[in-house]
């Protein structure tokens, strides 16, 4: 009790600081009128007193209420609730402003397909179990450590220049730190001046499209393939040419016989794990595809997002490893290894690609977390990444075993895939005709969230029996019981389509 009827509650087991509850509780006070304004606060000595705190508790929140402007200090006199409060009531524009919604949609006109591509985050219904696109697991992310890197900061004098503005190339630890990096587990040698951090490899294909793609230029794509990439080289205004994909990655046949019809500005490839179909590209095949690079003169985007996790072989070095022409633009992203929020990507290429990237950066977003990327530094100078990277990878070879056992013991009959050499998921084709809208849509309802199959192929003429499960997120328990429900649709689907074949009417010759 601070004076009679004002009363201050602490709870010493919750995470917030007793000196802020205190704090805030006067603040409280002060806002419902019971405190006002040129109050006397009783001393620090008897408020600790009367509260059974130590004084020192009862100083701090003094002195956070006098930081906010909440309080006075008048030397020999005390401490007063401050005649100017803080909180200050805006005045309308004018008097007589009637209350209105804000406006459903613009008064001037706007293109509602100018930006085509719809596939936005859209929240799961709460309590579905998700088999997702093949992402990690979350719940490993070393989070711990990267708080451990944000607390050192905390207690460096310097760690306030990480708060202002910095280099749009990024970090210079971090790019130091990640050239290091990349030479061991990537063979890749280069110096922090061909790097620039971006945001995830989408910012680094968006920066890398806008720089080098005119209305009308070539871009060569695998189909099936990412959706994401596709839209932005529509976006930046080119004619994507599809290539077919097998077992040992893109036809290299098809990608030779459209440089000899058009002039090709550029082209995406995902060598390791492709997404969506798991594959990785062959080594003849990405010394082909060099080879094709230095005789056409385009531009290899190689997205690499998905390097790091391998099963049952070694990984093959990237291409840009052996492109000494300097026709190679590798990314990748931190968003895989450690979790889709940590928004940390790279892009590496020749230094007057890198100067105009960090330009147009500037012009985006300025420059990058400079604290997160920092943390960061540290952990990969530490080891921390590589060693997170080791038990991520035996984490997730076990759960990739146990999820294609359950696929070959409940779904043996009604899918087809192969068991994928790396990444975090499993291409899958429904049979029998089932198709996978279908299927997720019925899933949905019995508390399992999966995809649609839409996205996956660029034509639209392609059948939609085709979707990629991730396995990295779940654990044994929530995969089984995922798996149990999949079996459950898929086998109640087929059992109707069965039947309905059974119904028509035969047709004598």
């Amino acid at each position: 009790m601070i004076f009679p009827g004002i009363h201050l509650n602490i709870d010493k087991t919750l995470q917030i600081p007793v000196y802020l509850q205190i704090a805030n509780g006067i603040i409280a006070h002060i806002r419902q009128g019971t405190l006002k304004s040129g109050t006397a606060l009783p001393s620090s000595r008897s408020l600790a007193l009367n509260l059974n705190v130590h004084r020192k508790t009862i100083i701090a929140a003094y002195e956070e209420l006098y930081a906010q402007s909440w309080v006075d200090t008048l030397p020999r006199k005390g401490i007063f609730i401050a005649k100017n409060l803080p909180d200050v009531t805006p005045r309308p524009i004018i008097t007589d402003s009637k209350t209105s919604h804000y406006p459903e949609k613009t008064f001037f006109e706007v293109d509602d397909n100018k930006i085509p591509f719809t596939e936005v985050y859209i929240e799961p219904p709460k309590g579905n179990l998700i088999i997702n696109d093949g992402l990690p697991d979350t719940r490993l992310a070393p989070i711990d450590l990267l708080v451990r890197e944000y607390r050192r900061f905390a207690n460096y004098r310097f760690a306030p220049r990480y708060l202002t503005y910095g280099p749009e190339q990024g970090s210079e630890n971090l790019r130091v730190e990640l050239s290091h990096f990349l030479a061991e587990t990537r063979g890749l040698n280069i110096s922090p001046e061909h790097i620039l951090i971006t945001k995830g490899a989408q910012m680094a294909i968006h920066l890398t499209t806008q720089i080098l793609i005119s209305n009308g230029d070539t871009v060569i794509v695998g189909d099936p393939g990412f959706p994401g990439a596709n839209e932005v080289f529509r976006h930046g205004g080119a004619n994507i040419e599809l290539v077919p994909l097998d077992e040992c990655g893109m036809d290299m046949d098809a990608v030779e016989a459209i440089c000899k019809r058009k002039k090709v500005k550029m082209l995406y490839v995902i060598p390791h794990h492709h997404r969506p179909t798991t594959v990785t590209l062959s080594s003849e095949r990405r010394m082909c595809l060099l080879e094709l690079a230095m005789k056409y003169r385009f531009a290899i985007i190689e997205d690499d997002y998905d390097y790091d996790f391998h099963y049952s072989s070694s990984p093959i070095l990237p291409l840009a490893s052996l492109d000494y022409y300097g026709s190679v633009i590798y990314i990748g992203s931190f968003s895989k290894t450690i979790a889709p929020g940590i928004r940390i990507g790279f892009m590496i290429c020749p230094q007057n690609l890198i100067i105009q990237a960090t330009r147009l950066r500037r012009l985006i977003d300025r420059q990058g977390e400079l604290l997160l990327e920092e943390a960061l530094a540290n952990l990969l100078k530490n080891g921390d990444i590589s060693r997170h990277l080791k038990k991520a990878n035996k984490t997730y070879h076990e759960r990739r075993d146990v999820f294609c056992r359950l696929l070959a013991e409940q779904l043996g009959d009604l899918v087809e895939y192969k068991i994928p050499d790396g990444g975090l998921a499993v291409w899958i084709k429904y049979k029998n005709g089932i198709y996978a809208e279908e299927v997720a849509r019925k899933a949905s309802a019995m508390g399992l969230s999966l995809s649609n199959g839409q996205g996956y192929f660029d034509a639209a003429s392609k059948e939609l029996n085709h979707i990629r499960l991730g396995f990295a997120s779940m654990t044994p328990k929530e995969m089984e019981e995922a798996i149990g429900i999949l079996a459950k649709v898929l086998k109640k689907l087929n059992s109707s389509l069965l039947h309905d074949q059974s119904d028509q009417p035969s047709v004598n010759p």
